[in-house]
């Protein structure tokens, strides 16, 4: 079972403003994750225009991965 320490939701109607959104995310994880070495960041997709970002202790350190629901 993936243990997350940390969740980002994101949810948009533009294509646009979601690969904003998303890289914010990620750079925002990747500075957290670095605090500690043992998180990598996985992203899913659970409908149109609904994400997710996290840190998972499922993913290695260093690492972003993409999960579709």
């Amino acid at each position: 079972m993936t243990q997350v320490t940390q969740t980002i939701e994101i949810q948009v109607d533009s294509r646009k403003v979601l690969d904003d959104r998303l890289n914010d995310a990620v750079r925002g994880l990747q500075r957290l994750a670095m605090t500690t070495g043992t998180h990598g960041i996985l992203l899913t997709r659970h409908r149109p225009g609904h994400y997710t970002a996290a840190l998972s202790d499922q993913v290695p350190f260093g690492m972003t991965r993409e999960l579709v629901h």
